[in-house]
């Protein structure tokens, strides 16, 4: 009997340090209405992108655009799978300012070169087909350029999570002004131990 009651005890105990260790789940990733992934680092914005940079550079961070669609299978895997990696999950808290764009929604957004647009239509104007897409923007938007133009990088798709890693550390990092040739960085900085 006791040792039943020991095992059980030893059993929750692992079961406990095991949760405790495992990312964020899909249920960890609320859905909004327009069926979008909502985390609690996403920023809740007017979508007026100029705004966004300026209050971006305000608090130090890099702004991030990512562009989504309900049911998009790849868009789960980015939120559920590949964000919720603590590495990850803290380099976005700390360094950057996330605004997202629903690739089939009626917000307006104000590009930064003055267009406003539905957020569809905005899409169409940045010639984004794929979802999720992220859209990596400098400091400074040069004027007239919209953001598509002023991109430091566009990742399409769901990449997975070591790449994903090294993206946003290149971004967050500034590298892309010592080494432009994020393929070349992400081959002298980060290890393949785990293609994952």
């Amino acid at each position: 009997m006791m040792i039943r009651k020991m095992a059980r005890f030893l059993q929750a105990g692992a079961l406990a340090v095991f949760a405790i260790t495992l990312p964020a789940t899909a249920a960890d990733v609320p859905l909004g209405d327009d069926g979008l992934h909502k985390p609690d680092w996403l920023r809740q914005t007017f979508l007026d992108l100029p705004e966004d940079l300026a209050e971006a550079n305000s608090e130090g961070r890099r702004m991030l655009i990512m562009i989504e669609q309900k049911g998009c299978i790849y868009c789960a895997k980015l939120h559920e799978k590949i964000l919720t990696d603590p590495r990850i999950e803290a380099l976005i808290r700390e360094r950057f300012f996330v605004v997202q764009i629903n690739m089939y929604g009626d917000l307006e957004v104000t590009d930064f070169d003055g267009t406003v647009l539905p957020e569809k239509d905005m899409a169409r104007k940045w010639g984004q087909i794929f979802t999720p897409t992220l859209i990596f923007l400098p400091e400074t938007v040069p004027a007239g350029k919209t953001a598509i133009q002023a991109a430091v990088a566009v990742m399409p798709g769901a990449f997975e999570r070591n790449t994903t890693l090294a993206m946003f550390q290149w971004i967050a990092d500034k590298a892309y002004e010592t080494e432009p040739n994020f393929q070349r960085y992400f081959a002298d900085h980060f290890v393949m131990d785990n293609p994952e």
